[in-house]
């Protein structure tokens, strides 16, 4: 357990990595998300369900079970489904930006 928390501080310290700190799986494929530094907004998956490896996550009991992983800080399922934490944050300030236009 030390190692890994040694590693998770590791990473959170490099550039360009950023940290998915809260997760809440919503109706219609989306999650709500919060990022280590405070940013924080919704992300629609919807176009990724059905796809492999999301085809499992088509039962909404099973998408609403997103947990954050403590190593990675990706968000993840069962199943070995895991979305990476920086592609999120991409997301979630490209919505944010357009907001702003």
């Amino acid at each position: 357990m030390a190692y890994s928390l040694k590693y998770r501080r590791h990473r959170s310290r490099r550039i360009g990595l950023h940290a998915v700190t809260e997760v809440r799986a919503e109706h219609n494929y989306t999650l709500w998300l919060r990022f280590d530094d405070g940013l924080e907004g919704h992300v629609y998956l919807g176009d990724l369900i059905g796809t492999p490896p999301f085809g499992t996550l088509w039962d909404e009991e099973k998408f609403r079970r997103a947990a954050i992983d403590p190593i990675s800080n990706a968000v993840t399922w069962e199943g070995d489904v895991t979305l990476d934490p920086d592609a999120l944050y991409r997301d979630v300030v490209s919505q944010v930006q357009a907001a702003l236009h």
